[in-house]
């Protein structure tokens, strides 16, 4: 196919003007899957729906990092090319990526122009998945005019597909288009992600998903799409992991980098166990604030000062429980009925700053943070 080289630095890709039929013949649809459990069961769809019938059969993977699929972005953009007549219904590129490196042969006097082969396997859409998806009912239901489509696509190769991933993160990375539980997921796999941010997001992977973790099945990583009972956001459990690293940044960074986030999971887990024990009763309790994300914020601030004081891993959890006895009385003072009246705040910041103090004072441990 005829293909126009791009060169940017270091980089190297190209662009084409990929007939519509032929490209929907090269790609693959894809989306983020986060477990629940062992899986999560797929929504029921009517079987004349044949828009939700496609995005159920969009192959879900955990090192996918599409988002999941909008039923109505893809109906709406399909209708948007059945009603464009002057309009180009897709001016926009679509980003491609392929790990096999692609031979390029130029024509004539350009350089930079010239024959590009096709990849052996299926493309991976780091953009346009929604419009390449809406192309496929087009197709289906029009295909005269879909074959006149050409689409404007850039094509990346011969790269890992965590430079995939960067790309994606790049081009998505603005309040309106990612949603932050979603890039805290990716932090890991971008280059240009500050160390200390990549560290934290490896401790709430871990909280995620170690069988042993107090919090396994109770963060939330899909926003408001989660249908289970959820305590609190990946993005506001990774902002508290975030400010104790990043207050105790400059000793962490001078440890293994492999083994500090396990052992501050470590941590935090034998911590949230002892409190669970605690707190008994109102532990998980929807009739308690003990496991909602006011708490829990204040919570992993009180550790973050406990572990300062005390740093021994040896029997820890049945240490601290005993240290966090005085809480034993106070499951009532986290009623949820009057639980604002009793903890005063202008908003969600200074409430969770209450109740940390709070909790801090009862056991008799330092607020003050490192300044490293």
């Amino acid at each position: 196919m005829l293909a126009t080289q791009i060169r940017q630095k270091d980089g190297v890709f190209y662009f084409v003007a990929y007939p519509s039929e032929d490209l929907l013949h090269k790609v693959r649809f894809i989306s983020r899957f986060y477990a629940e459990g062992d899986k999560i069961a797929a929504d029921e769809v009517a079987e004349n729906d044949e828009v939700a019938q496609f995005i159920a059969k969009i192959e879900s993977t955990d090192k996918a990092f599409q988002r999941q699929m909008s039923k109505a972005k893809v109906a709406a953009i399909k209708n948007f090319y059945e009603t464009a007549v002057s309009q180009p219904p897709i001016p926009g590129t679509v980003l491609l990526f392929t790990p096999e490196k692609l031979g390029f042969e130029s024509v004539g006097k350009y350089e930079n122009v010239g024959n590009l082969d096709e990849p052996r396997e299926k493309y991976l859409i780091i953009d346009g998945q929604h419009r390449l998806a809406a192309l496929q009912f087009y197709m289906k239901q029009r295909p005269d005019e879909a074959k006149g489509i050409h689409v404007p696509c850039v094509i990346f190769d011969g790269k890992s597909e965590d430079f995939a991933t960067e790309m994606f993160v790049i081009i998505n990375s603005t309040p309106t288009r990612i949603n932050k539980s979603h890039l805290v997921d990716l932090y890991e796999r971008v280059s240009w992600a500050a160390p200390d941010k990549k560290f934290s997001a490896k401790v709430v992977d871990r909280l995620y998903s170690e069988g042993d973790s107090p919090l396994r099945y109770k963060i939330n990583r899909l926003g408001g799409r989660s249908k289970q009972e959820k305590w609190i956001l990946q993005a506001e459990l990774y902002n508290e992991v975030h400010r104790w690293v990043s207050a105790s940044w400059r000793k962490l960074q001078k440890k293994d980098p492999q083994r500090e986030p396990q052992k501050m999971y470590e941590t935090i887990r034998d911590f949230f166990k002892a409190a669970e024990k605690v707190f008994g009763d109102a532990w998980g309790n929807g009739n308690y604030m003990v496991t909602k994300p006011v708490t829990i914020k204040a919570l992993l601030r009180v550790c973050a000062d406990l572990a300062r004081e005390d740093q021994s891993p040896d029997d820890r959890q049945k240490r601290w429980e005993k240290r966090l006895f005085p809480w034993i009385d106070q499951a009532r003072t986290f009623r949820a009925e009057g639980f604002y009246e009793r903890f005063p705040a202008k908003g969600q910041v200074e409430r969770v700053a209450r109740i940390h103090k709070e909790l801090a004072r009862l056991i008799n441990v330092s607020t003050s943070r490192e300044k490293d």
